[in-house]
């Protein structure tokens, strides 16, 4: 079993190319030193989309695993860290259809920046009180918005800004083409940008009318 160890230095920014080679012709010591450059990354991935500590674990832990028992489909075409990500994804997927549960949250203030101006910066943590409540909801908002996107468009949101991979290695991550990443992320951000906009316009009413 591989152990996610938080205390080892953080190395997870490194793709490692020589560990992955050796662990790919099977070398398990070199696939741990791995989970150990990667793990403490990837249990903070997991523990945004849980929202659960427990079950945060279990998930990364479960992905490696996949992932070393996979490892034979990992084609250099992407990060390392994005190959797993696309794993741990998809694992949570399939767990939450299981469950007919919907508990994707894997954005938190200040960890989602979009690009193409198709989303404004949430107010810093120096502000106000009232606006710092103000921010509180509208990340709430969003995180409502981007759990009801369909599974596919919130993959690509994931890896693109949380994980902040680019087009081609997201592709690669997914078995799937630039130009239907590209699709689903034009897609996921008007679709995000639009439901954030009417759910901020409800928000706005209900404080209204809570402050008359």
């Amino acid at each position: 079993m591989f152990l996610l160890n938080s205390t080892v230095l953080d190395l997870e920014s490194t793709d490692a190319p020589g560990l992955v080679e050796r662990a790919r012709q099977g070398d398990a010591e070199a696939f741990g030193q791995l989970c150990r450059i990667h793990g403490t990354r990837l249990l903070r991935q997991a523990a945004a989309l849980c929202g659960n500590s427990t079950q945060a674990e279990d998930l990364a832990q479960e992905t490696l695993v996949a992932a070393w028992r996979g490892l034979h489909r990992f084609n250099g075409e992407c990060r390392f860290f994005t190959w797993l990500c696309a794993i741990l994804l998809n694992r949570h997927r399939r767990a939450v259809s299981k469950q007919r549960v919907l508990s994707f949250a894997f954005l938190r203030r200040n960890e989602f920046v979009a690009s193409e101006s198709a989303l404004e910066q949430l107010p810093d943590d120096a502000s106000a009180p009232d606006q710092h409540t103000a921010a509180s909801d509208e990340a709430a908002c969003l995180r409502r918005c981007i759990a009801r996107l369909a599974p596919k468009h919130r993959e690509v949101l994931h890896l693109r800004f949380y994980v902040d991979d680019s087009l081609e290695g997201i592709a690669a991550a997914l078995g799937c083409t630039v130009g239907t990443v590209k699709s689903r992320l034009f897609y996921a951000l008007e679709q995000l940008r639009s439901m954030r906009s009417s759910e901020l316009k409800e928000l706005k009413q209900l404080n209204e009318e809570k402050a008359k």
